[in-house]
């Protein structure tokens, strides 16, 4: 199908090995997000172009899924009236929203992994048909940094009134794995839009980063986003057996989702009405095409993660349906009690898609990555007719790694050197690797364990064969997140000097000479970057930021007034207005275009 996008990129070659924020990390909370690097280099030109789409159809509902971005279900049409129950965006814009910076608003979002948007959200996923009585489309997965495989199976059986969805994940590994997963419904958004959930309480969880009980709908009623001052999420008590989450318009059309209990949390997300959420709501969709988020969740709230034990698998199904309610805006304990008689009727028995899980594919219509087939031969998966990884998947970005398994050790004369990989396996395979780049990856493998001096023995090992741009950049990050902006500007300014046109480790070069107050090098570095660079919006943004350090305001107001752009800016981020009013005093009119603020 065609779709107005504007593409996430290239990864960088530059891995994350910083955690994600949260404000409360417990069991289950990574060290990293290795092996994952950033997706950062689109822009925010979006055009029309083909999307590998796969439709689903019955009588009642008609389903398009996109398996080359993360398998989000994209649109969900009830035939009988023609409305789109979900927000289906009119242009896939990424943002930095996810844990791998970009992630695109609409739809139904899969989320596996850790607190946020998951590492595969703009990323391509396996999809085929199963063998079954009526289409089952599967799309599936290896998530990485768990070590889990994710398998999605979709149907709309005949007479079904539901779409019906059952998301398997397993453990291949012997040893307990924390698991996080969110379904991130996004629906449309007008002012007298309703959310109703079986519960009365709720955690409320806004920008201040903390969790509070509050009564749900409560006073002002929070029953409706669309009224909301700021954006905040709810995290809701569910006390009904089968949980459900409903969203409806005015008129009482909208949609209703349930789910076996194994899927008992459910949340609300709303951008609140002030002119930073209106602005964030512009940046992703467009004007004029507000949006809310149900959610539906393992656990009660994004902060937590549950253990699955080796070698298990965890099923549910959800639903998703239209959903009319004769009297929507009913006093709140009315209004949710004929949703729980509705979620009721919904043919479970008709759809229960448990055989489906273990049935094999018959047809694949979209390949995914070929990590899947790395860790098969690298005997960290076993064969699977339901998940198949075939050899014929594995690429480029897996060369490298089979010459470890073959030979013992990485090629290193690569300009562009091998992606991360982690895991136990990995780790024993590198432990005897001695050449630099071995010493770089086994370096990564230690800190995504958990073994901070570990890697950077290895790291310093590395350095001592070879002076390369990713061993140094690595030591500086460590040096960076444990607060030596100092000792970790040194080794970025090398770093740079070897690798001049890697944007990403411009970025951090600058960012960091900044917060080692060496913000004149920082404009003498952005003074010898090609046009192109110099002209990115983050560049532009530090460049601005260093210039008012040095005194030098007029150069920062000339950024400012030209319209600063920062394609990038992330959720929260308070960037542009700091600058405003660093540069024009506190009671300087904010113009609207720099106001994203989000508390």
């Amino acid at each position: 199908m065609k779709l107005t996008i504007a593409d996430a990129g290239p990864v960088s070659p530059l891995p994350i090995l910083r955690p994600p924020a949260v404000a409360t990390p417990d069991f289950g909370h990574p060290p990293s997000l290795l092996p994952y690097a950033r997706r950062d280099s689109y822009g925010r030109d979006p055009a029309e172009r083909e999307v590998p789409s796969v439709t689903l159809e019955n009588e009642h509902l008609r389903a398009v899924f996109l398996p080359g971005l993360g398998g989000r279900l994209w649109s969900l049409v009830d035939l009988a009236t023609g409305r789109e129950l979900l927000h289906r965006n009119p242009v896939i814009q990424p943002a930095n929203l996810a844990l791998r910076d970009a992630w695109f608003a609409g739809g139904v979002e899969w989320n596996l992994g850790t607190t946020g948007h998951w590492a595969l959200t703009c990323d391509p996923l396996h999809a085929a048909w199963v063998e079954a009585p009526y289409p089952v489309l599967r799309l599936y997965e290896y998530e990485r940094m768990r070590g889990l495989v994710v398998q999605i199976d979709a149907a709309l059986p005949p007479g079904s009134p539901a779409l019906v969805v059952s998301v398997t994940i397993r453990n291949p590994r012997t040893e307990t794995v924390p698991v996080y997963w969110w379904s991130n419904i996004a629906v449309p958004q007008t002012p007298r839009t309703r959310v109703l959930a079986p519960a009365d309480r709720a955690e409320h969880f806004g920008y201040a980063q903390r969790l509070t009980t509050v009564p749900y709908p409560g006073e002002p009623d929070a029953g409706y986003p669309g009224t909301w001052r700021s954006a905040a999420d709810y995290f809701f008590h569910v006390t009904s057996d089968i949980p459900w989450i409903a969203a409806v318009d005015d008129d009482g059309h909208g949609l209703l989702h349930t789910s076996t209990s194994r899927l008992k949390g459910r949340k609300l997300f709303g951008w609140g009405v002030s002119a930073g959420g209106s602005n964030w709501q512009t940046w992703l969709s467009g004007p004029g095409a507000p949006y809310l988020e149900i959610q539906a969740g393992l656990a009660r709230t994004q902060l937590e993660h549950l253990p699955l034990p080796g070698d298990t698998a965890w099923t549910w199904t959800e639903t998703y349906s239209p959903l009319t309610l004769r009297q929507p805006h009913a006093p709140y304990e009315q209004a949710r009690a004929a949703v729980d008689v509705i979620a009721r009727t919904l043919p479970w028995k008709q759809a229960d898609p448990g055989p489906w899980t273990d049935r094999p594919v018959t047809e694949v219509i979209h390949r995914g990555s070929g990590w899947g087939a790395l860790e098969r031969r690298a005997g960290g998966l076993p064969e699977s007719a339901a998940t198949p990884f075939p050899d014929d998947t594995l690429g480029p970005e897996q060369t490298p790694w089979l010459s470890l398994l073959a030979e013992g050790r990485l090629p290193g004369e690569a300009v562009c050197e091998a992606v991360c990989v982690v895991g136990p396996r990995w780790l024993n395979l590198l432990r005897t690797a001695a050449d630099w780049h071995g010493r770089y990856h086994l370096g990564l493998n230690l800190w995504a364990a958990g073994d901070r001096a570990g890697a950077l023995d290895a790291w310093r090992e590395a350095l001592a064969v070879r002076r390369h741009p990713l061993v140094l950049r690595a030591l500086a990050e460590a040096g960076r997140i444990d607060g030596d902006d100092a000792a970790a500007a040194v080794l970025l300014l090398e770093a740079h000097a070897l690798a001049p046109g890697m944007r990403p480790l411009t970025v951090e070069t600058l960012t960091t000479l900044i917060a080692a107050g060496r913000p004149a090098d920082a404009l003498d570095l952005v003074d010898r970057l090609p046009a192109e660079d110099r002209a990115h919006g983050r560049v532009r943004l530090l460049e601005a930021r260093a210039a008012l350090a040095t005194g030098d305001r007029a150069r920062t107001g000339r950024i400012l007034d030209a319209g600063l752009i920062v394609p990038d800016l992330r959720e929260g981020e308070d960037a542009l207005d700091d600058l405003w009013f660093a540069h024009h005093g506190r009671d300087a009119a904010l113009p609207p275009a720099y106001d994203f603020r989000m508390d």
